[in-house]
């Protein structure tokens, strides 16, 4: 799978690095999901702009042990190596477009289990 399209760099056009930081955190938009398939790893991009290098550095809300806000290039979502041959996938699904309704429904999961 692609983890970067025409689509999603015309999109992230509009959402440079520090785009977003003047929002509230919860009314962050969501310009794309990554994920573990087999795993708990989640990164939901808020922000990202192609480098000098022609190299994308996204920013977002990540869960890797924990939730915080962090960089990633998708080079090294691209290069992560899951057993089975899995690789780290691109969300095609998801209808949450805020943090906050990512966030909401994460925490009502967690509160019925």
């Amino acid at each position: 799978m692609k983890l970067m399209t025409k689509e999603l760099e015309r999109k992230l056009s509009k959402y440079p690095l520090r785009s977003q930081e003047d929002k509230v955190i919860e009314e962050r938009e969501i310009i794309v999901k990554y994920f573990n398939p087999i795993g708990a790893e989640t990164w939901l991009i808020t922000e990202g702009e192609k480098q000098e290098n022609g190299e994308w550095l996204l920013y977002g809300y990540c869960h890797i042990s924990e939730w915080e806000w962090s960089y990633v290039s998708l080079d090294e979502l691209e290069n992560v190596k899951l057993p089975f041959g899995k690789t780290i996938e691109r969300d095609l699904y998801t209808n949450n477009k805020y943090i906050k309704d990512y966030i909401d429904k994460y925490l009502d999961e967690e509160v019925s289990i």
